[in-house]
């Protein structure tokens, strides 16, 4: 009776409690293994064969990852995130024919990146993120088609920015901060060769790349410049046992989004040596939530079409060479939590009203130029910009319900980190009153984006 139900367990979940220590697991027809959130240490257990799908993140467990993790042939979904896993990774990594999402996040994994990924690789998350890699990235990751999800940020990666992978036609998160990235962002896009078309997360933050910011990307990022109705619906990137998680960073803050909206956009260019001017274009992006294009060598002015931008929730342009006036705008703008223009070369009187009237003075120190509260500084001759004008007005007649709402969730920015912390709140169960004003909130942010992006009255 014993060998018969080892013999058909196919599902295991003792995932989220305190073991300790797994040698090995005698079920010979296991299918799928979740153990994710315990305490186990010591090596990687042995596994049977058969698993498809295997989660063992957050746990204690060290040492090198065996070599005999690549008996794994039927494996599509493999999680070894947030261990001390150490060494290099097994080159078998590259090779596993089924294998859907890699998640090997938050270790101490060294060496290169498996560079073997044959064509019509299944892949579609490939997660290296925060361990001690070094470069180049693989170039045979064009195989994988189906990639979405690309993060090697907070390594040690040494390589040009990789621009044929602007070739993936279904990649929506592509991440690189914080490694040793360097020359300049080339390639070439056309109404023909679109690059980057399904791209949302941009984040090559943290390098040493120069050169002008790539015109030619912003124009072809499609993704950003508006919402499909199938992506309108409240829903998360991943599939069935996993959901995809990334790292922004906010007010020098680095936040984890637990779970990834699937209309979550944001471009983070910030710490790197770009210079010239910030192209208009970027004012086409009407998706874009969040935008850093801080700690660089930028100059001329703020392109009034940022005032375009209809979703911007954080806009970070500090520590450039930008000058001339703060576009008026930018007030029309109500969703705007978070601004930061300070450390520049701004003049004239700040513009007031809206989310203006809500911004500290940090937002603009350092302009020796600007004036107007919340400056100490006064303008002269009344310059001070009056409230919106009259042509913004009744574009944004609704959105008050935003600030007061989020007010409550205790954040700043909106729909991003109000959803992330509705999250961790339906994870935990409590309180209940939270519970239900994150989910108004979510449900007039979803009727909000209807009536923006398909004129409905719901």
């Amino acid at each position: 009776m014993r060998d018969i139900r080892w013999d058909t367990l196919t599902y295991l979940n003792l995932s989220h409690n305190y073991l300790t220590n797994i040698k090995q697991l005698p079920w010979k027809n296991l299918d799928i293994l979740d153990l994710d959130s315990n305490k186990l240490n010591g090596s990687l257990p042995i596994l049977p064969p058969s698993l498809t799908v295997l989660l063992l993140s957050s746990n204690k467990l060290i040492g090198e990852i065996p070599h005999l993790i690549c008996n794994l042939n039927s494996i599509q979904i493999l999680d070894l995130s947030n261990n001390s896993f150490n060494g290099n990774i097994p080159i078998c990594m590259g090779n596993f024919r089924n294998l859907h999402v890699l998640d090997l996040r938050k270790n101490k994994l060294s060496g290169t990146i498996p560079g073997s990924f044959a064509k019509g690789s299944p892949l579609r998350t490939f997660n290296f993120n925060d361990n001690e890699i070094e470069g180049p990235i693989p170039r045979s990751l064009v195989n994988c088609m189906k990639l979405q999800v690309l993060d090697i940020g907070n390594n040690k990666v040494i390589d040009t920015f990789p621009y044929w992978l602007q070739s993936l036609p279904k990649l929506q998160v592509l991440i690189l901060h914080s490694n040793k990235f360097y020359g300049s962002v080339h390639g070439f896009c056309s109404e023909t060769k679109h690059c980057f078309p399904k791209l949302k997360v941009f984040d090559i933050s943290n390098n040493k790349i120069g050169g002008p910011l790539p015109v030619w990307y912003f124009k072809n990022l499609r993704a950003m410049k508006d919402v499909s109705e199938h992506e309108r619906k409240l829903q998360y990137m991943g599939e069935n046992y996993y959901q995809d998680s990334l790292v922004v960073t906010l007010k020098g803050c680095e936040i984890e989004l637990k779970k990834v909206i699937s209309i979550f956009t944001t471009i983070d260019f910030s710490s790197n040596d770009f210079d010239g001017v910030i192209p208009e274009v970027i004012g086409q992006l009407h998706a874009l939530y969040l935008l850093n294009l801080s700690h660089n060598n930028l100059s001329g002015c703020i392109p009034s079409s940022f005032g375009n931008l209809m979703t911007l929730e954080s806009l970070n342009l500090s520590f450039n060479r930008l000058s001339g006036e703060i576009p008026i705008q930018l007030i029309s703008r109500t969703f705007l939590s978070l601004l930061n223009l300070s450390h520049n070369q701004l003049q004239g009187s700040i513009p007031r009203g809206n989310q203006f009237d809500t911004f500290q003075n940090d937002s603009y120190i350092g302009n020796p130029g600007l004036c107007g509260p919340p400056l100490l500084k006064k303008c002269t001759n009344d310059e001070s910009h009056s409230l919106i004008p009259s042509t913004f007005q009744d574009e944004d007649n609704d959105s008050n319900w935003l600030d007061w709402e989020i007010s409550l969730m205790g954040y700043g920015c909106g729909l991003v980190l109000g959803i992330s912390m509705g999250y961790i709140v339906f994870t935990t169960r409590k309180p209940q009153w939270f519970v239900w004003m994150v989910e108004r909130a979510e449900a007039m942010v979803l009727k909000r984006l209807n009536r923006r992006y398909w004129g409905r009255r719901n």
